[in-house]
């Protein structure tokens, strides 16, 4: 079983920190029909009335709209590979290994298994970084 290596946008913004402030925005992208599978809030360190929202993948325009719509944008500064395949021990480890001895520095990573699936999104400092460590794990990644 192979593994799946794709270059996705990341879309990101604030929420207020109240409740309900998150369901609103998830519930008004799911209605575009969106089906997510990267989603991560958390408080502001610097705010503590204020969250960031990160999720992904948005595919249509409709699902781009609707995450417009409440205040969430493509984030320009998350370059991020969404790697899934087989899960395994040790499996997030080797991957920044393979990456860190071919010169990436991470600025992210996000890792969750389901049963025998994993499904890892890791993020760099460029585009480029990006297409370059894509290249780099596939034939590491068999």
């Amino acid at each position: 079983m192979s593994f799946e290596i794709t270059k996705v946008d990341v879309w990101t913004g604030e929420i207020e920190e109240r409740p309900g402030a998150l369901t609103e925005k998830l519930q008004a992208v799911m209605r575009s029909g969106a089906c997510l599978d990267l989603v991560i809030a958390h408080r502001l360190a610097n705010d503590p009335t204020k969250s960031r929202l990160h999720l992904a993948p948005l595919r249509q325009p409709k699902e781009m709209a609707a995450a417009k719509e409440v205040g969430l944008e493509k984030t320009a500064d998350v370059h991020a590979l969404r790697i899934e395949g087989p899960d395994r021990p040790g499996l997030a480890a080797g991957i920044t290994q393979i990456l860190a001895d071919a010169g990436f520095s991470l600025t992210g990573l996000s890792a969750a298994t389901i049963a025998d699936r994993a499904v890892l999104y890791v993020a760099f400092e460029s585009e480029e970084d990006a297409v370059r460590a894509a290249q780099t794990l596939t034939p590491a990644l068999i």
